[in-house]
């Protein structure tokens, strides 16, 4: 059973996607904009999900081994100039500080538009010994790239991120600590909290950060068929090590070169969650990321009704479910339940007077629209279990959307069909650079390279490699 169509709250998702997702940025109250252009102001209720985001990010990157720190937001832009492929790469995106304290500046700074060679003076600076190897850093902080085409979370001028940022003394170590961010932090955090199913791969040499020699990726699919990019991880080589002089010496006494990696994640997520799960009510939250996990309503201003339900409130409390109670009577109900709706909390409580009078309670699920009633005394037991499920069935039917519309291809024709409803996937050996500068003059790109069994591959040059490809935000 689904909750009826309530027309005129948003755009149609089939019929205008785009707009269908500004209009639940303004009525779930999620951002505005800035008063510069292409800034964005984070409403409470989208800060709220950042900030559990942030907490389940920042416990897995800690199991990783790394500590935070906080850098600079001012870079000398001396400092970028000195790693050339970095610099030329963000070139069109920094904002660049000449004037300051009523004077100009002998020598400009830079916006950190991201923080390498901030890190890489720093590391050259801490790192003297193979005992000060491996050094595993992250910074919660935000970053400043000057956006032509700002959309509110996934492109703007300023947003909110995490970048960590290691120094290795082996290639493999690099390597392999760069692939457990991947796998263990942002693919975990991804598919377990956001319900989210990503594929994962390496990027192509034309879709590679710059300044880096493998750039690994999380794509996931949005409710429209493209790709957005979740979360990055890069092995940097010793490209900024020798740029910046991060040595160490080994065992033997002998000056060796240091390996880097950086890694990084932001509010886009925010964005990917809106877009991987929302409907034409509204936001759909999974559980385990969800502000508000559990809203109780009573549908009049009755004392008995409003009794019982602060009475909910409080035993879901205890049972450890983010609860929140409203008592706006005043309020028409049907509007109080699109609000609720609008904002993607997962369950929803209501106590009426036919409730009252049985001894129970009515719960709806947000991601299904099933309604049922249950006894009021098993409301702490049964709405965790609900939850659980409800965080289970949602990554089941994005996995299910993904499965459906991604599409095995064996030519570049096949390959551009297929990625104006979803993915396609076809092997590198068939599409190549060629048929990827093919793809781009049709707004289609390589989201990522995987083995066949969609894993992240060990061999960015294997034969067998299988290119995703799609349009993209």
């Amino acid at each position: 059973m689904t909750t009826s169509k309530r027309p005129g709250v948003l755009a149609s998702q089939k019929d205008d996607f785009p707009r269908w997702y500004q209009d639940v940025l303004e009525k779930a109250e999620l951002a505005d904009n800035g008063p510069v252009r292409g800034t964005m102001v984070i409403r409470p209720y989208a800060y709220a999900l950042w900030e559990r985001m942030q907490a389940e990010v920042d416990v897995r990157i800690k199991a990783a081994g790394a500590e935070n720190v906080y850098l600079p937001v001012f870079i000398p832009e001396s400092y970028l100039k000195r790693e050339a492929e970095h610099v030329e790469g963000f070139s069109p995106e920094l904002a660049v500080v000449t004037h300051a304290g009523g004077k100009d500046l002998s020598e400009p700074f830079v916006v950190r538009p991201t923080s390498e060679t901030l890190f890489g003076e720093l590391m050259a600076k801490w790192i003297q010994s193979h005992r000060d190897l491996p050094m595993l850093l992250n910074q919660w902080a935000n970053v400043v790239r000057w956006e032509m085409r700002p959309r509110l979370f996934l492109r703007t001028t300023e947003f909110l991120w995490q970048e960590g940022h290691t120094a290795h003394a082996t290639r493999e170590d690099a390597a392999a600590y760069a692939l457990r961010i991947l796998l263990d932090v942002y693919r975990d955090f991804l598919q377990n909290v956001l319900a989210v199913p990503v594929l994962i791969g390496v990027k192509t040499p034309r879709e590679r950060f710059a300044g880096a020699i493998n750039t690994m990726s999380c794509e996931g699919m949005m409710g429209d068929g493209k790709a957005l990019q979740m979360a990055t991880s890069h092995e940097l080589g010793q490209n900024f090590a020798k740029a910046f002089d991060i040595t160490y010496t080994d065992t033997s006494g002998t000056l060796q070169t240091c390996w880097t990696t950086s890694w990084g994640s932001s509010t886009r997520m925010i964005g990917g969650l809106i877009m991987a799960h929302g409907d034409d009510h509204g936001l759909r939250l999974p559980p385990a990321v969800a502000p508000i996990q559990a809203v109780v309503l009573s549908v009049k201003d009755d004392e008995r009704m409003v009794a019982a339900a602060r009475s909910t409130v409080d035993s879901l409390t205890k049972a450890g479910v983010r609860v929140r109670i409203d008592t706006r009577t005043e309020q028409g109900f049907g509007r109080r339940v699109t609000e609720w709706e609008l904002k993607g909390v997962p369950v929803r409580i209501e106590i009426g007077p036919r409730d009252l009078e049985a001894g129970q309670v009515t719960i709806v699920r947000r991601d299904t629209g099933e309604k049922s009633s249950i006894d009021a005394t098993t409301v702490a037991k049964a709405v965790p279990k609900l939850l659980k499920a409800i965080q289970k069935d949602m990554f089941t039917a994005a996995q299910a959307r993904l499965t459906e519309r991604t599409v095995e291809t064996t030519s570049v024709d096949e390959a551009l069909e297929a990625a104006q409803t979803g993915f396609a996937r076809i092997p590198w050996s068939a599409l190549g650079e060629e048929g990827e500068r093919k793809l781009y003059e049709h707004a289609v790109s390589v989201r990522v390279l995987q083995t066949p069994k969609g894993e992240v591959p060990t061999d960015p040059t294997a034969d067998d490699l299988i290119a995703v490809v799609g349009r993209s935000y």
